[in-house]
């Protein structure tokens, strides 16, 4: 049998939702870090794409859902969005709505 790499059960385990209290948050912080290459790190863009951080949830998600079906125009985020799970979305959603909005010259 092979042995699975500690970085990878430590992944497994923090996107079980029952894993731990702050599973969800977690889950969304780990899927929402692939977000970062355009949009900063926990969403405060430095400029060229929209900061994420501080929007509501339920806009992100009718962005996304504009994203995925098509209605939304995009270079790339329309097949983006298609590479994840409704509730993933959801997830990331959540970790972008609990920050907080950039504030002096990071936008």
């Amino acid at each position: 049998m092979k042995r699975i790499a500690p970085l990878t059960l430590a992944c497994l385990w923090a996107l079980t939702p029952t894993a731990h209290a702050g599973a969800p948050l977690d889950a969304g912080r780990l899927l929402a870090a692939t977000c970062a290459n355009c949009h900063g790190t926990d969403g405060h863009s430095a400029g060229g794409t929209e900061s994420l951080a501080g929007i509501p949830g339920d806009t992100l998600l009718r962005k996304l859902a504009a994203f995925t079906s098509g209605e939304k125009p995009a270079t790339i985020m329309h097949q983006i969005a298609k590479g994840y799970t409704p509730e993933q979305l959801a997830l990331i959603a959540a970790y972008f709505a609990a920050q907080r909005p950039a504030t002096g010259g990071i936008r």
